[in-house]
């Protein structure tokens, strides 16, 4: 991308979408384009329709979706299916329809089957059943996936879908009713803390292994992915086993009980923490096999340690005062 061009941001409040706007300033791009959901109902065709038709963004970073932890996913499933079809079906149709170089299209790992083989290689998508608890999210970002792959071969689009496991960092969601597992882990340890609480309960048995993500390092990635060079960029596109599919990922991971006991010590909570074993523990294991991106040449910078205590700080200034 020139340091000129008209980049679009979707999604640019959220927690994704506003690391990426920090990574685009920071390299020097400034030509930005960027509209709150209250400015630009993503849902809204026409609407979408006429800010591109107006806009003519050259890229787009297709980072606004609804997104929620378990508890949400399972109380919510049809806004979940029906909000993020939607996003993406308008923003990625007015791409083509309007010229846009490149699209990078974020979705998440949860796209695998419940049961695949680890590390989740590109490939496994479509070939078993999803975990139950976020299949409706999940069904909405396979189909954003085949959305960019049938672009790309019926009309030469160059789309590009990129799904990073567990995101954490500024921006993120601590509502414990709709976060991820991490900061609800926080806020949880934190109030409990503040109220001398003799525990924290965690939902499941603890036994799960996840993989986290910074989110200024999947920015990163996402940067390094616009920017390839054509050859490479194509390669992707065209790749046999996984098409316009790429994963983004620390190639690390840790069980929800020893997550849950570096939170604690990040967050200073002297209680005990308690499973609640009568709650789902979701997909047993979730690591994402980020090979083809090392080969490329990016790799995470952000260790988790480091990253939950940043993450815990800007919970204390800008969540918990409120």
């Amino acid at each position: 991308m020139n340091k000129d061009a008209k980049i679009f941001v979707a999604g640019q409040r959220g927690m994704v979408g506003s690391a990426i706007i920090r990574q685009l300033r920071g390299a020097g791009y400034e030509n930005i384009i960027l509209r709150t959901s209250q400015e630009l109902d993503l849902r809204d065709q026409q609407a979408v329709e006429a800010f591109f038709q107006t806009e003519k963004p050259d890229y787009v970073f297709l980072a606004a979706a609804k997104v929620g932890g378990i508890v949400a996913n399972s109380t919510y499933p049809a806004d979940f299916i029906y909000s993020n079809l939607q996003i993406q079906n308008n923003v990625i149709h007015q791409s083509y329809l309007n010229g846009v170089k490149r699209l990078l299209f974020l979705g998440s790992t949860c796209i695998y089957p419940k049961l695949a083989p680890q590390p989740l290689k590109e490939e496994y998508l479509l070939t078993g059943a999803l975990e139950p608890t976020n299949d409706a999210y999940a069904v909405a970002k396979i189909a954003g996936i085949t959305m960019c792959r049938s672009y790309n071969r019926q009309y030469g689009a160059r789309y590009l879908a990129i799904m990073p496991n567990n995101l954490y960092g500024p921006n993120d969601n601590f509502d414990l009713e709709k976060s991820h597992v991490l900061p609800a882990m926080i806020r949880k340890c934190h109030e409990a803390k503040l109220s001398g609480a003799a525990s924290v309960t965690i939902w499941g048995t603890g036994a799960p292994l996840r993989e986290f993500l910074q989110v200024d390092d999947l920015a990163s990635a996402c940067l390094f992915l616009m920017n390839l060079d054509e050859q490479r960029y194509g390669e992707l596109l065209n790749d046999s086993a996984a098409p316009a599919l790429i994963n983004v990922g620390s190639g690390q991971e840790i069980s929800i009980r020893d997550l849950a006991l570096l939170v604690k010590g990040i967050v200073g909570f002297e209680g005990e923490l308690e499973f609640d074993t009568a709650k789902p523990d979701g997909t047993p294991r979730k690591l994402a096999d980020a090979s083809r991106i090392h080969a490329l040449g990016w790799k995470h910078r952000i260790e988790l340690q480091e990253g939950i205590e940043e993450a815990y700080r800007w919970f204390r200034e800008n969540v918990a005062q409120q």
